[in-house]
């Protein structure tokens, strides 16, 4: 008996389903959710935001933080994941399934990624000497008897309480800070030096690709196994961390600080700003992640609830980290006799600078410094192939027929790795401080990321439709999503990421490291040109695209803007419109009988 016309409209394209099975799934559920985890749950979450809630007013800054959660964060994420299972394509194809004049959008996410695998692995490169050096009999960073200290070097530890910490001499010449600024990184005077190849970070820098290419060397089916060790043993660690600081004496003296609302604080717009770019560097939306990461799905998967587990689990996380930051830092100021002010940092003077300086003051530092240093490399090692898997899967599916044949996958993998390896010898240099912050301040800086939001929210809702994509989402899990999402996607989200994008131009101001350095306007074009070579993707795709299509200008752009029909909703269309066709024939030709 044939199918009838609405059992017809509930079949997915066979297209869609024939090149899912090609390209591979997941092959548990555990394997999506883990993966996600481990991208998004990062170093922000450990050494940002804990210090921007203390920063911001305390309790307070969770009201901004969730409005931004609720209003972008939960809905672009969604609507990424959901994206990536619908199409089942990456970064790149999934945007010329659905809107072709802006596959310029993928382009410029997976550079974006790409420039960030170049940058932020310098970070797994520090941790990693960090973390070999902790197995040393004493630390190294607690004491100045070492080749690379000054004659002004400061030993801050129990039995040297009454060094005053807030001293400008003190702060700058402790045995901690010369152990990273003179053994780690041998900082140079300015970029316009940039020094000797650190060979000791160098090659830090090949243990972490060569761990990176085997986590992803097989695709889903390496990464999925993968991510069962490295994105849960940071969690026990969090936990083992949180459970030790809570128990310190002070440590509730910090979770004060931590916590404390100042409702007054409110009044500043820097605070929502704040609390709005945490969302976009914490949920790594934007990027592609999650839509590389939701492709590798079962197309009737429950992408919509995984969805909101998945954003409980990242702030839930931001929240504990929290914890297990300040409990420790509470400790700190209480043995040192200082304000908490004086010893709360964010960044990377947080994990390479503060918290060193907070184990040497616990029983077995050792032990402490290990499990501390270890937590962060699983971290950043997550977030590192997580976006390395993203371009590897947007490449493979741009050229799969050339691509999926025997190892060229492997060996363009290599090809990819060995690049970036060498691009990333800059920033082990003397210099390499100085060159890691242009990649962060321009390529993926709060406004480059809000640019993405808005037009991924307007070739949704406005172009492609946010009501089609509700549609979409119900044809694979069953029902629609809330109607918030719809106008979300139309409204809200576009016009607070407008907001804040218009107010961080106002407030722009020429950066700076350590406040005080001024870069060279060389230092300022490059970082200009590294923004507006992802971002200038966008309008090249769109240009290319109206050209190649025939006919007046409006029905270019028309045609160009229409997804593809072999998409799982486009043929249920077609499908539905020639069913009712032939029952409206079957019922003229009774008719006429």
């Amino acid at each position: 008996m044939a199918d009838s016309p609405c059992e017809m409209c509930h079949l997915p394209g066979k297209k869609i389903l024939q090149a899912a099975e090609e390209r591979g799934k997941w092959e548990t559920k555990k394997e999506f959710i883990l993966s996600v985890a481990g991208a998004i749950i990062g170093l922000g979450n450990v050494w940002r935001f804990p210090y921007l809630c203390y920063k911001n007013g305390g309790g307070a800054f969770f009201i901004p933080y969730f409005l931004f959660l609720v209003t972008c964060g939960v809905p672009l994420f969604v609507l990424e994941t959901s994206l990536g299972q619908y199409t089942s394509q990456g970064g790149i194809m999934c945007w010329r399934k659905i809107c072709p004049l802006f596959e310029g959008m993928g382009y410029a996410s997976q550079l974006i990624i790409f420039y960030g695998n170049i940058s932020y692995v310098v970070i797994l490169a520090w941790a990693f000497l960090y973390f070999f050096s902790s197995f040393s009999v004493k630390l190294p960073w607690a004491s100045c008897n070492n080749t690379w200290n000054t004659d002004h070097c400061v030993e801050i530890n129990n039995s040297n309480t009454t060094v005053n910490w807030t001293s400008p001499l003190n702060a700058s010449s402790s045995s901690v800070v010369e152990f990273w600024r003179r053994r780690v990184l041998n900082i140079s005077t300015g970029i316009e030096t940039m020094g000797d190849i650190r060979w000791d970070l160098s090659l830090c820098l090949l243990l972490s690709w060569v761990i990176c290419y085997f986590c992803v060397w097989k695709g889903v089916r390496s990464t999925g196994k993968a991510t069962y060790f490295t994105a849960t043993f940071p969690f026990i660690l969090l936990v083992v961390l949180f459970i030790r600081g809570m128990t310190l004496p002070g440590a509730f003296h910090g979770i004060k600080y931590y916590l404390y609302p100042d409702p007054s604080r409110l009044a500043d717009p820097q605070v929502w700003m704040d609390a709005g770019t945490q969302i976009f560097y914490s949920y790594a939306i934007c990027l592609g992640y999650m839509t590389t990461f939701g492709s590798y799905n079962k197309y009737n998967n429950n992408c919509y609830r995984d969805s909101f587990y998945l954003c409980m689990l990242n702030s839930g996380t931001s929240i504990m980290s929290g914890f297990a930051i300040f409990s420790v830092l509470g400790y700190m100021s209480v043995q040192q006799g200082v304000d908490i002010s004086a010893v709360a940092e964010s960044g990377p003077g947080l994990v390479f600078i503060v918290y060193p300086q907070a184990v040497t003051l616990l029983p077995w530092p050792q032990v402490w410094s290990v499990c501390f240093f270890f937590m962060i490399i699983l971290l950043g090692i997550d977030g590192q192939f997580a976006g390395l898997e993203s371009n590897m899967t947007s490449l493979t599916d741009l050229y799969p027929s050339y691509l999926r044949k025997g190892y060229r996958r492997e060996l363009l993998l290599v090809l990819l790795c060995v690049v970036s390896s060498l691009l990333g010898l800059f920033l082990v240099t003397e210099a390499g401080a100085y060159i890691l912050q242009i990649f962060d301040h321009y390529v993926c800086s709060g406004p480059t990321l809000l640019l993405m939001a808005i037009f991924q929210s307007v070739i949704i809702g406005w172009i492609y439709g946010a009501g089609r994509f509700c549609d979409n989402i119900e044809d694979m899990i069953g029902y629609k999503p809330l109607p918030l999402f719809k106008y979300c996607w139309l409204y809200v989200t576009p016009l607070v990421c407008s907001g804040t994008l218009v107010f961080l131009l106002l407030r722009y101001t020429p950066m700076r490291f350590n406040i005080t350095y001024v870069y060279p306007w060389w230092a300022y074009w490059i970082g200009w040109f590294l923004a507006m070579s992802s971002l200038s993707m966008i309008p090249i795709t769109m240009i290319f695209k109206l050209a190649k299509e025939k006919g007046s200008f409006w029905q270019r752009l028309k045609t160009a803007s229409q997804p593809a029909d072999d998409l799982p909703g486009m043929e249920k269309e077609m499908l539905c419109i020639n069913a009712l066709m032939h029952v409206q024939t079957e019922d003229q030709n009774d008719t006429r009988l």
